[in-house]
C-alpha cells in the first residue's frame, strides 16, 4: 500500500503531517525513534515527579494541571505544522505532559491509594505486549485491520467529544453515563482501552513503513505520536481502575 494512502487516526501520523518529503542522506530509523521515545518518557516522568514533590510542599497543582494541558495542546499544534522544530518541541511537549499527568495522578492517588502506579504498570505492560505481537507477527497489520481500527477510534473519539460537550452544559443523555461507574461505563472504557492498545500496532507499522524515507528529525514527530497513544492507554487504565474501585 502506498505511504500516502496509509490510514491512521493518530494526529501525529496523519497523511498531512508526513507528506511532501524527498530523499535525504540522513534518514529516520526505528532505533532512533526508540531512543527518543525512552528519552521523552524520562522527561514525562521527571515533571510528573516534580509535580508530586510540589504537591507535598503545599503547592496548588491545579496550575500545573491546566498549564500542562495547555502546553501539550500548544506544542502538539506546533509540532504538527513545524516539523523541523520537532527536536525542541517534542521534549517540551513531554515536559508539559508530565505536569498534566502528574496532577491527575495525584488526584487519583488521594482517592485510591496506589492506583496511578498500577496504571503505569498496565501501560508499560501493554506497550511491550503490543510490540511483541507486532514483531512476532502474531497480529498482522493488514488493510482491513487498519480500516476497522480507524473507524473504531473515530467512534470512540466522537462519543467522548459528545459526552464532554453534553456534560459541560449539564444535559442528561445516554452519553453522560460514561462518566459514572456503571457497568456500561466500565465496559465502554474497557473497549476504549483495548482500541488504544491496538492503536500502538498502527503506530509501529507506520514507523516501520516510514523508516529510511523521511528526514532524521521526523524521528521526533514519530516519538510524539507514540507518546500520544501511550497517554491514551494510561488515562483509560486509570479510568477503568477508578470506576471498578468505586463499585
Amino acid at each position: 500500500m502506498a505511504l500516502y494512502t496509509y490510514k491512521t487516526s493518530n494526529p501525529a501520523f496523519s497523511r498531512d503531517v508526513w507528506k511532501g518529503y524527498t530523499s535525504t542522506s540522513n534518514k529516520m530509523t526505528v532505533n532512533g525513534v526508540i531512543l527518543k521515545s525512552f528519552f521523552c518518557v524520562i522527561l514525562v516522568a521527571s515533571t510528573a515527579m516534580l509535580t508530586w514533590n510540589m504537591h507535598i510542599k503545599g503547592f496548588n497543582i491545579d496550575y500545573l494541571m491546566y498549564g500542562g494541558l495547555i502546553g501539550t495542546l500548544f506544542f502538539s499544534l506546533l509540532t504538527a505544522f513545524i516539523h523541523r522544530l520537532a527536536p525542541v518541541l517534542v521534549p517540551l511537549y513531554a515536559l508539559a505532559q508530565g505536569f498534566f499527568l502528574g496532577a491527575i495522578s495525584i488526584y487519583a492517588e488521594n482517592k485510591f491509594k496506589g492506583m496511578p502506579l498500577q496504571a503505569i504498570g498496565v501501560t508499560i505492560t501493554t506497550f511491550f505486549a503490543m510490540l511483541f505481537l507486532y514483531k512476532s507477527k502474531i497480529v498482522k497489520v493488514t488493510d482491513r485491520f487498519r480500516s476497522v481500527l480507524v473507524v473504531a477510534i473515530s467512534i470512540i473519539m466522537t462519543i467522548y467529544a459528545l459526552s464532554w460537550s453534553l456534560n459541560f452544559f449539564s444535559i442528561e443523555t445516554p452519553f453522560t453515563i460514561l462518566d459514572n461507574s456503571s457497568y456500561i461505563s466500565i465496559a465502554f472504557n474497557v473497549v476504549a482501552a483495548g482500541i488504544a492498545a491496538f492503536t500502538l500496532l498502527l503506530d509501529f507499522d507506520f514507523i516501520e513503513r516510514k523508516k529510511n524515507h523521511v528526514p532524521k528529525y521526523m524521528e521526533w514527530v514519530a516519538t510524539w505520536g507514540l507518546l500520544v497513544t501511550l497517554v491514551w492507554v494510561y488515562v483509560e487504565a486509570l479510568r477503568i481502575m477508578k470506576k471498578i474501585a468505586v463499585n
